[in-house]
């Protein structure tokens, strides 16, 4: 990402006589009210005035009461509500010339330039022909007496910027839209919903059977003896004409089958999906999943519906089928932690991008890249948009899956692989062995489950390692098949068994059982203790050599402390169970004035969770290791939060990584709030405890662990190709034990032994970490007014065109 070179103005200056609307519009979605907040109170601290434009584009062409002045106090207690607070409506209006002048009107009285718009494409096109066509309406205004001449000049030129609201994921150049996360949460709750009562798998004779003689049997279904619990679901979700929903969901959920409009299924489709459920039964499932987006399509651009495949399915085999349609339910409660955190960034960079912006500046849209907010010309993404729909049309598909980029590959990428091939008949005499190390955490089964079948489907023999290293030193090591990870995605903690415990001394015994086991290459999944216990095995091959073979680390846990990752899997469900419970607490005051809650978060010395909660829930503060904090800081914040009292916000909340500081403790905090407080606020305290690590994994984490093990397992099938020497494997270059991590945009493999670099082995956190610089964000929006911001990070304009260069070029 390029950045800007000229030093920055003080963001505090930026706003001074300037002036910016924000409006809602089209379909709502969660996360819009999080943007909404974050755009108003970063206006306020750069000195701007910000006013709220209710009902969409309605509301700019009525004005009058529909554009408000907006204050600090009126975004609070905004950030947990879906949908928007603002209103959102379909404009038909604002479509004509004499609509857009009226809007035009109403923001020239009220001298404001810049418009922030969080919508679809739709919306955001709009905006940008209205800010195109500005000079030819305030001519009509002018020489139609509605405006004066010096209004005209004072109000010459009109900025734009889009922030994409939309729970389809259907707008290319981010990755993802707001909204997105929150709706595939809904979707994730009902599928585990229905399909936990048949879950389990069963091990009757059909189990091990070869898969041609059972699809041959089967033909004559009285072979077929169903139970009431043996049930194929059907779900329709979300996304008429983009299939990230049903992709992303079938992933998380280890559908058998995902039906995306993107890319319909190959001519005799039928037959090959009763074959592939067959199959999947004769391994031993008990369930069938299918997920179906309502703009399904087959390959002449017939809809595909629930009902045919439910038809198809109950008719040919005989299964007891159910279908659901999900409908509405997908737009609506909460918004979850990654959305609300996605909206503020938005909305902070929106407010940048907009004082930044000169006439020559294109509109722009902020949107997400890995984990960097960058800004895009607006209509290079409505073009890329435009494109994939023209792609489709024109049965280009593949196409049509690149047009929509990286992440959505990807996805699409690891599904097929998961989904769609057979394991072959010839196996490769390779045994990659699994490990969990250090605390359980949500993610890890989504991560084994991929790495296992992935694995066989190489043709390798997959190894389970119990109880983490001690296991692997007690010979804990068994064979583990297909049908064994079945249900794996959905579940919480670690259904291998962990534990903290080191190689150390065990070192002798686990080469013995390396070479006893024949284990060829290891997979380590876990936290600080799997990077460390890595290291250790990689030190230890000068004098073992059973331990020069190919070894992955997988990064997962909630601390999201592990060098050489931005993300940890784990930490996103941990997040969400932090916000949902400060949103709890928060709510159990709803009927008390003026009171402070002061919450410790898990992490040891990593801040992460609680600077991402602090953002999530709207934290007043978040005390951490990595941000020193002495008495006057406290004090000051007492203050701060005296003088928020006398507002009409009459509640506070701070947060407290769990090893923050060792004489500031949580108990400390909570007796200085209390006695400073006295006469304006009382306090409540509460330590969350292990409950962050609980709990069934978020979709992101489900997502995340599958396509962390199916990365691992083709990285080091690779490898072993490389280390293959004399009829043994041999290993012992740096390169050949890793960290697979996120990094910015995408997924590397880094030697373990170049991390140590970056390692502050005592306080087990990497030296540095990205998310502290959103640590001003969270400052900025709980109304500090003395937050240093670098804005040397903030993103300058990048291109999309590019992805549609991309396609063209591969079909020349």
């Amino acid at each position: 990402m390029a950045h800007h070179e000229a030093p920055h103005k003080d963001p505090r200056k930026m706003g001074i006589g300037r002036s910016i609307a924000v409006l809602t519009s089209g379909g709502d979605a969660q996360g819009m009210n999080a943007a909404v907040r974050a755009t108003v109170r970063m206006g306020i601290y750069t000195g701007a005035k910000v006013y709220f434009v209710h009902e969409g584009y309605q509301g700019l062409v009525d004005g009058g009461d529909n554009i408000k002045l907006a204050t600090w106090e009126s975004v609070s207690m905004m950030l947990h509500l879906g949908g928007t607070v603002i209103g959102s409506a379909r404009c038909m209006d604002f479509k004509e010339k004499w609509g857009r002048l009226k809007a035009a009107c109403n923001l020239v009285k009220l001298g404001i330039t810049n418009l922030c718009v969080i919508g679809g494409d739709g919306s955001l096109t709009g905006a940008n022909q209205f800010r195109t066509e500005w000079s030819e309406l305030l001519a009509d205004l002018t020489k139609g007496g509605k405006i004066s001449a010096e209004e005209a000049n004072r109000s010459s030129h009109l900025n734009i910027v889009g922030m994409v609201g939309s729970i389809d994921n259907d707008f290319c150049g981010t990755d993802m839209t707001i909204g997105t996360d929150s709706a595939l949460h809904r979707i994730i709750e009902v599928v585990d919903a229905i399909t936990t009562t048949a879950q389990r798998y069963t091990h009757n004779t059909h189990t091990h059977t070869n898969i041609k003689a059972f699809v041959n049997m089967s033909k004559s279904l009285s072979f077929f003896s169903v139970d009431s619990h043996q049930r194929t679901f059907i779900l329709e979700v979300m996304g008429r004409h983009c299939g990230y929903l049903a992709l992303v969901t079938a992933l998380a959920c280890g559908a058998d089958w995902v039906f995306i409009p993107e890319m319909p299924p190959e001519e005799n489709w039928e037959e090959h999906l009763c074959k592939r459920l067959i199959a999947q039964r004769g391994r031993g499932s008990r369930l069938n999943v299918i997920i179906l987006a309502e703009g399904a399509q087959d390959r002449n651009q017939k809809p595909i519906t629930c009902d045919q495949v439910k038809n198809l399915v109950s008719k040919k085999l005989g299964f007891d089928t159910r279908s659901t349609i999900l409908g509405h339910v997908q737009r609506g409660g909460t918004p979850s932690a990654f959305d609300r955190i996605l909206g503020s960034r938005m909305g902070v960079e929106a407010v940048m991008a907009l004082l930044e912006a000169t006439p020559e500046t294109p509109a722009c849209v902020v949107s997400l890249s890995g984990n960097m907010a960058v800004r895009l010309p607006l209509m290079e993404c409505v073009q890329v948009t435009k494109d994939v729909t023209v792609a489709m049309t024109e049965g280009r598909f593949e196409d049509a899956v690149k047009l929509r980029g990286k992440s959505f590959q990807n996805n699409w990428d690891t599904y097929k692989m998961l989904a769609h091939v057979t394991p072959p008949e010839m196996k490769s005499n390779i045994n990659i062995a699994i490990i969990n190390v250090g605390a359980p955490c949500a993610g890890m089964n989504a991560a084994v489950r991929a790495a296992v079948r992935v694995g066989i489907i190489q043709g390798h023999q997959m190894l389970a390692v119990h109880d983490g290293f001690d296991g692997l030193a007690n010979g804990q090591i068994e064979p583990i098949i297909w049908a064994q990870v079945g249900g794996w995605t959905g579940k919480g903690g670690s259904n291998l068994g962990t534990k903290r415990h080191l190689p150390g001394k065990n070192i002798e015994q686990i080469s013995l059982n390396i070479t006893k086991f024949n284990i060829h290459s290891l997979i380590i999944i876990g936290g600080f203790e799997a990077y460390l216990g890595g290291l250790e095995l990689v030190t230890a091959r000068e004098m073992y050599e059973e331990l020069c073979i190919p070894m992955v680390v997988i990064p997962a846990t909630v601390s999201n402390n592990v060098p050489g990752s931005d993300f940890s899997i784990g930490a996103d469900t941990a997040l969400n169970t932090i916000t949902m419970t400060c949103d709890r607490i928060k709510q159990s005051a709803a009927g008390t004035k003026r009171r402070v809650f002061i919450i410790e978060t898990m992490g040891g010395y990593c801040g992460y969770l609680a600077t991402m909660a602090g953002l999530s829930s709207g934290a007043d503060d978040a005390y951490i290791y990595e941000e020193p904090f002495h008495i006057r800081d406290l004090e000051l914040n007492v203050e701060h939060l005296i003088e928020k009292m006398k507002t009409s916000v009459k509640r506070g909340l701070i947060l407290r990584n769990s090893n923050a500081n060792e004489n500031y403790t949580t108990q400390f905090l909570y007796n200085l709030y209390s006695e400073e407080g006295k006469g304006t606020f009382d306090c409540r305290m509460n330590v969350l405890g292990h409950m962050q690590q609980g709990g069934t994994p978020s979709p992101f984490d489900r997502n995340f662990g599958t396509k962390m093990g199916s990365k691992s397992v083709l990285w080091l099938t690779n490898k072993l190709k490389e280390c293959y020497r004399h009829g043994r494997i041999f290993a012992n270059m740096p390169d050949s034990a890793c960290v697979l991590g996120m990094k910015k945009r995408s997924l590397v493999f880094q030697p373990l032994a170049s991390l140590k670099d970056d390692t502050d082995f005592e306080h087990r956190i990497p030296k540095t970490e990205w998310w502290l610089r959103l640590r001003p964000i969270l400052k900025i929006l709980a109304k500090y007014d003395t937050v240093e911001m670098d804005t040397s990070e903030v993103a300058a304009m990048e291109h999309v065109i590019k992805k549609t260069g991309l396609v063209k070029r591969d079909k020349m």
